[in-house]
């Protein structure tokens, strides 16, 4: 019988040892992960499950952002309520644009409801998405993780070691660049593949006569894809439009070609690294 979503109680908190790896029905997952808050992971994370989705893959969406759950807004579907179906499974949220979305934030009562729990429970919540939830044999489900090298990232990489691995957003600033090489050798340190890495907010693009402007420093995340050895899957550029568009529950990448050819570059150059 339908119902609501309850969180068991918590295991004990993870340590670097991985522990036993759980089992959910997609076949190719991706982990999208930043150094840092502020770089714009959660707009890559959806625009990229968006633009999956376009070429014609079933694409899973999950939120694993307990404390800030903004997938659901940025797709039009913050409204959405989860829920169980008659065969125990979460029925994720369907979307207008062909991906499946679960996030904290459609357990909430309401959108203002701050979730007030500690690492182990958060971890609970978190396998609870991926295996409970109801994928229905996915291509691909992406994972848009919290933000950082902390508990809840290291967690969820020990619940799926199988995953294909981690694609990194960074941003041209320094301190951005820095963090960057943390989340980088967080990954060495859980023994998961960094599919590639993407700079977001690469220049600033003019609505009106379209000339690209670098804001902030140039070269820097192609240069440390060289010094790591791992793909550059490609640059977003700073555009008003994408900030309008997620703001009224738009991706971009459905409502304006230029930024679309963005990810199509990035999208294309990622399928080239999961695994066969």
């Amino acid at each position: 019988m339908a119902g609501t979503i309850k969180i068991n109680e918590p295991p004990p908190r993870p340590s670097l040892t991985p522990g036993k790896s759980i089992k959910y029905n997609v076949k190719h997952t991706i982990m999208v992960m930043s150094g840092k808050g502020g770089v714009g992971k959660s707009t890559i994370a959806t625009n990229l499950a968006v633009t999956l989705a376009q070429k014609n893959f079933k694409v899973g969406l999950l939120d694993a952002d307990i404390n800030g759950p903004d997938d659901p807004k940025m797709l039009g579907i913050e409204e959405e309520k989860a829920f169980g179906n008659e065969e125990g499974k979460i029925e994720p949220a369907k979307t207008k644009y062909n991906v499946d979305v679960i996030s904290m934030e459609m357990a909430l009562p309401t959108h203002d409801t701050p979730v007030v729990w500690r690492g182990a429970i958060r971890h609970k919540a978190v396998q609870q998405f991926l295996e409970d939830t109801s994928w229905e044999n996915k291509d691909l489900l992406v994972i848009d993780l919290p933000p950082g090298t902390g508990d809840e990232p290291l967690s969820i990489c020990q619940l799926i070691p199988d995953a294909d691995g981690i694609v990194i957003v960074i941003t041209p600033q320094e301190v951005a660049l820095l963090d960057a090489k943390k989340a980088i050798n967080f990954a060495k340190k859980v023994n998961m593949p960094v599919l590639g890495i993407i700079e977001n907010m690469s220049g600033f693009v003019c609505p009106h006569c379209g000339q690209e402007t670098d804001i902030f420093k140039k070269g820097g995340t192609e240069q440390i894809a060289k010094d790591y050895n791992i793909p550059y899957l490609g640059n977003i550029p700073i555009m008003p439009e994408i900030v309008q568009d997620s703001d009224s529950g738009i991706p971009a990448v459905a409502n304006n070609d230029y930024i679309k050819k963005f990810f199509d570059s990035v999208a294309d150059n990622l399928i080239k690294n999961l695994k066969k």
